[in-house]
């Protein structure tokens, strides 16, 4: 998994997690449709053109419908695959990290499923690092629980950076980062700023209301890995 890479500049630093092999992670929108989550996730699996196994229980594609990729930076072949249980959406994101061939697997899971629990998410964790294969659970209108996960964000859409060109347009998309619980680095705030030119999330230090901090850190990151 692509890393936070370390980037001084004035007063600002972003600290380098520990070298480790892909993993589970979490993502948790802010509000239950928000789609930060989605761009965040697909920016942060490797840039290959492997495939992604996507899995959505019910309630998730019912809220949500299904991922819409145009403009992310992703034209890999995605395997959609649409279930009614939390627990079936589990057992075939087990199943998908088996197959090494993947470039990563991705589950929508909506609540707090008495199924997901600590047991549940160690067994895809250590899943994901035999295969080394990216693993990410994204958690719409859940509660962050007890998780095996080894990195735990909180994500939220910012209004987007302003157009070089014309002030009434859009800019770049921007997302408000939370990464509240971590095994292998420092939690952290940070704004994310996704270069689709250069494919690539930039990294700015968050104050209070999530805007940006004049004068701290950034830090840049391939956003595929």
């Amino acid at each position: 998994m692509g890393s936070l890479r370390v980037q001084k500049r004035l007063a600002g630093q972003v600290r380098e997690p520990d070298p480790l092999t892909h993993t589970l992670s979490e993502a948790f929108p802010e509000t239950a449709t928000d789609a930060a989550a989605v761009g965040f996730v697909l920016a942060r699996l490797p840039h290959t053109t492997a495939p992604i196994l996507w899995v959505q229980d019910r309630l998730s594609r019912k809220e949500t419908g299904r991922p819409y990729l145009a403009g992310i930076g992703t034209d890999r072949p995605l395997i959609m695959v649409s279930l009614s249980r939390a627990a079936d959406v589990l057992w075939a994101m087990e199943d998908g990290l088996r197959c090494k061939a993947l470039g990563g697997v991705i589950g929508e899971v909506w609540g707090d499923p008495p199924v997901l629990d600590f047991t549940a998410t160690k067994r895809l964790a250590m899943r994901s690092e035999a295969a080394d294969v990216p693993c990410w659970l994204i958690r719409r209108a859940a509660s962050p629980d007890l998780s095996a996960a080894r990195d735990r964000w909180r994500i939220a859409s910012l209004p987007s950076a302003p157009h070089p060109h014309d002030a009434q347009a859009p800019g770049l998309p921007r997302w408000s980062l939370d990464l509240f619980r971590s095994r292998r680095s420092k939690p952290g705030q940070w704004v994310a700023t996704y270069d689709r030119a250069a494919d690539r999330l930039d990294l700015s230090a968050a104050i209070r209301d999530g805007t940006l901090a004049t004068g701290h850190g950034t830090a840049g990151q391939r956003a595929a890995g």
